[in-house]
């Protein structure tokens, strides 16, 4: 398998999207219902957010984290310190666990960039206990991310290939209406639930909000890094425009609304 998501180090990760999976990660859990859990796997751990809100219950006995990257897991492994959590660098496609080897499987923030994502899915299911539980967050990238259209409507009115990686963020698998529940059911899951969650992502500036753009993490510094210097100037002044609107540089709040589905292992 390999990942659509440009990845350097937990740090990078953190500044693009960890501070604000910790935040949805709550909310997440409690539409999941994992609460009081004896097993979760979390797939796609990344820097172990999820996997240490989990463990903020104290009737959940082991959590497994799982990423792809390599220096996520070395980042979440390190991190925390709670001896019920251990993550490891595995395929979401491949899962290396045996049939029915927990009570849950969850992911968050992750489909979307697997390119066989239905077939992540059927492994969350295969290795999920019959009456457990299986769920999922997406970002709505196309409707409900603020932040991800200020830059990449600027980049699409800037660049020929801006247009092309507008589409691919707004067209990634499992991220618009309904394609969540279509995969659960195709994957032959009953209950299924397919809701939305939203937060508040807070930034203290510009420097701030363009901060992640600048970096080696997530799709938007993929592309931002195929740029000559003179096109990521252009670009970078167009955003700063939009992050301002009018007023002086400092804090702003924007909504990241995520597509949440769950369902149940016959």
């Amino acid at each position: 398998m390999t990942m659509t998501f440009a990845s350097s180090n937990g740090d990078g990760y953190e500044l693009q999207m960890g501070r604000w999976s910790r935040r949805l990660a709550p909310a997440f859990i409690r539409f999941a219902g994992t609460i009081g859990a004896l097993r979760v796997l979390d797939v796609g751990c990344g820097t172990g957010n999820l996997c240490l809100a989990l463990v903020q219950d104290p009737e959940i006995v082991s959590v497994c984290g799982l990423d792809i990257t390599p220096a996520y897991v070395e980042y979440a492994n390190r991190r925390i310190d709670d001896s019920r959590v251990k993550c490891q660098v595995g395929n979401a496609c491949a899962l290396p666990f045996a049939d029915a080897s927990f009570d849950h499987a969850v992911s968050m923030l992750v489909l979307q960039f697997v390119p066989q994502a239905d077939l992540a899915v059927r492994e969350m299911r295969r290795v999920t206990r019959p009456g457990g539980t299986v769920a999922a967050a997406t970002w709505d990238t196309r409707g409900g991310f603020v932040a991800l259209r200020m830059i990449y409507d600027a980049a699409a009115m800037l660049d020929p290939n801006g247009h092309q990686a507008r589409a691919a963020a707004y067209t990634r698998p499992m991220s618009r209406p309904g394609e969540l529940a279509r995969a659960w059911e195709d994957a032959g899951l009953t209950n299924v639930v397919q809701d939305s969650l939203t937060i508040r992502m807070e930034f203290a500036s510009f420097t701030d909000f363009w901060a992640p753009v600048a970096g080696k993490d997530g799709p938007i510094a993929g592309y931002v890094g195929t740029l000559s210097a003179d096109a990521r100037g252009r670009l970078q002044d167009t955003v700063r425009l939009a992050y301002l609107d009018g007023e002086a540089d400092g804090a702003r709040s924007y909504a990241a609304t995520a597509w949440v589905a769950k369902g149940t292992v016959p």
